[in-house]
């Protein structure tokens, strides 16, 4: 199902996107526990798991730190969503 377009000022601001520095969830990597995709957070850099991994870290430290924008971890994904305006963008 595709999101209407609308514009949000948080995607707006991104102007260098951040890259995952590992290919890991570090709070599942130290549960034990594991993920699906991840996504990388645009505020401060740390790479979590998506809401459709068991934990959704990704979208828990967004409510948490109030960093809404976060990019997609995944090779061949070039996408940013916001979580305050539910906004999606590519890049």
């Amino acid at each position: 199902m595709a999101l209407p377009f609308k514009s949000c000022n948080h995607l707006e601001t991104i102007t260098s996107v951040k890259k995952a520095a590992a290919y890991e969830c570090s709070v599942c990597v130290e549960k034990g526990d594991s993920w699906l995709h991840l996504r990388t957070c645009q505020t401060c850099g740390v790479t979590l798991c998506c809401d459709s991994s068991p934990n959704q870290h990704a979208s828990k430290h967004a409510q948490q730190s109030e960093h809404p924008v976060i990019a997609s971890a995944e090779p061949g994904e070039r996408w940013l969503w916001c979580y305050s305006d539910k906004t999606i963008k590519q890049y």
